[in-house]
């Protein structure tokens, strides 16, 4: 026998169930999104995988979801399943991330190309599809339970998908500006959890069913707040100074003895460096100092100021310069002004940079363009027309430097289609390549000659180091073949090629261990690790 609640009979609770559906919907795909986003990057390729995942996700929920409906009518059986979902939610916290490290390092040794969008995709269908799926149930169940007769079928169908529309645009909105900022992606996974837990419970008391599957339930809940309230996805590192996560950016600071380090991914990359001995960091930066020498640096522009490396190297050979930096994210400003000793004379800008340069009426003598979205330069700062814009910024004699993070060989790599862009806007262009790190580092003038007086002038830098390296880069920089593939405003696809580009990186520094691995099994790949 079919016990019905008393919360059914005027449909508002169907109602809120639709409502807080939607609403968890749409938080669990933004949730996704910065789960992966430490792992896999945050870029359009991500987000197609997370969205096309969760469509089907749903699709299938509804498809089955109505047949259920139409072969057992006993509500019980939805709130059942809302339950089973909501700790799935509240389970993603404390197993996600380890899930997605066990599908990489399963992934490393059976897929030979496009390693990170493979573990991407596994990732979201293993973590996020069973939740999904069954939230993707609750439509067509609520269409049967609410329709008592068919004349107000279509009312009620409206009225059902309106809840859940408010729901989901709520639950677009609630994540991405409150939840996530103020308290973490995995305490949003657990709020609404949570919601979908209580809603479930409701019902169940209100037929006086259920109750040690429910107070079980309510056990597994509590157990995966204890354990799974903080986002440290990073659970392996020892040495943090903070992990924080932004609007923007997953952030993590860490230090060993000699440096500070700032990233936005967990399992690659960094985006910034602090050498505690205050001397140079052996990164880009110390390349792209060749352009204020070259300039005399009085006014320099920094284009994604991240923790301010290449300003505080600038404020240490050049003391005279005036530096202003563009970040987008006021938290990555925070934590280079706390953890990075960023000079507060240097002005900090929280802006987009290509929206700064259209409203910036200031020449400038360099510009260093070092703007990213995880792996890959934003495509709005990737075109001829973005970089028009920087040329039209400065001096007769300034020049552009271009940080270009991924070293890549082979036709058609990421900083080719850089370099040929460029090269359509600059006339004079040189690359040199960063020693023992994939950096590529891009000058760009508008005459050759700019670039001829760096060896004569690293001479008579007081700094050794300082002056080896500049009379190294003015010895070994290079003008690259220019061809034509050109990014434009419509046309640049700098997602998919840094996707490319990282994951041969990644395959070229595994091929040693893949190796082992086809010889002498798990047990070679841990003796030579």
């Amino acid at each position: 026998m079919i016990q019905t609640s008393p919360l059914l009979g005027n449909k508002n609770f169907l109602y809120a169930t639709e409502f807080f559906s939607g609403m968890s919907i749409m938080a669990v795909e933004l949730g996704a999104a910065r789960l992966l986003a430490p792992y896999f990057s945050s870029s359009q390729i991500v987000w197609t995988i997370i969205i096309g995942t969760i469509m089907i996700s749903l699709a299938l929920g509804n498809v089955w979801g109505g047949r259920r409906a139409d072969s057992d009518k006993n509500p019980a059986k939805l709130y059942r399943r809302l339950i089973f979902a909501a700790l799935w939610i509240g389970a993603i916290p404390v197993l996600g991330k380890y899930l997605i490290l066990a599908i990489a390092g399963a992934l490393i040794v059976a897929v030979d190309t496009n390693l990170l969008i493979w573990s991407a995709f596994l990732s979201c269908m293993i973590i996020f599809v069973p939740p999904l799926f069954i939230l993707g149930t609750v439509t067509p169940s609520l269409v049967k339970f609410a329709t008592d007769n068919l004349e107000h079928n279509g009312r009620i169908v409206g009225n059902l998908n309106a809840f859940n529309t408010i729901g989901s645009i709520i639950g677009t909105f609630l994540p991405t500006f409150v939840t996530i900022p103020a308290v973490g992606t995995a305490i949003t996974f657990l709020i609404f959890s949570g919601v979908l837990l209580l809603i479930g419970i409701i019902y169940f008391v209100s037929i006086g069913a259920k109750k040690i599957f429910c107070s079980i339930a309510v056990i597994i809940f509590v157990t995966c707040a204890i354990f799974g309230n903080a986002s440290n996805f990073a659970f392996w590192e020892k040495n943090l100074l903070c992990e924080d996560e932004s609007i923007y950016n997953y952030l993590q600071v860490r230090e060993n003895p000699c440096q500070i380090i700032f990233s936005t991914n967990v399992l690659f990359g960094v985006q910034s460096i602090k050498v505690k001995d205050g001397g140079l960091t052996g990164f880009y930066y110390d390349y792209a100092l060749a352009a204020p020498i070259l300039t005399g640096g009085k006014k320099i522009l920094i284009l994604g100021m991240g923790t301010g490396t290449f300003a505080e190297q600038c404020r240490k050979y050049f003391p005279e310069s005036k530096i202003t930096g563009v970040e987008i994210d006021e938290k990555i400003t925070a934590l280079a002004r706390k953890y990075f000793s960023l000079p507060e004379d240097v002005e900090v800008v929280t802006y987009d940079g290509r929206a700064f340069l259209q409203a910036d009426k200031n020449i400038y003598d360099v510009i260093l363009v070092d703007a990213f979205q995880d792996i890959s330069p934003p495509f709005q700062m990737s075109s001829t027309e973005f970089f028009s814009l920087v040329k039209n910024h400065l001096t007769e004699r300034g020049i552009m430097v271009v940080n270009m993070n991924m070293r890549a060989s082979g036709a058609g790599n990421i900083n080719e289609y850089l370099t040929d862009t460029i090269g359509q806007i600059f006339p004079a262009v040189k690359i040199i390549d960063a020693s023992n790190v994939t950096n590529r580092v891009l000058f760009a003038a508008s005459d050759e000659k700019i670039f001829e007086p760096l060896k004569s002038r690293a001479e008579k830098i007081p700094d050794k180091k300082l002056s080896e390296l500049m009379i190294y880069t003015a010895e070994n920089w290079s003008k690259p073949a220019l061809g034509e593939n050109i990014l434009t405003d419509d046309r640049a696809p700098v997602e998919m090629l840094s996707m490319r580009a990282l994951d041969n990186i990644i395959q070229r520094h595994l091929s040693y261990y893949k190796e082992i691995y086809r010889r002498e099994g798990l047990d070679g790949v841990l003796k030579n690790f």
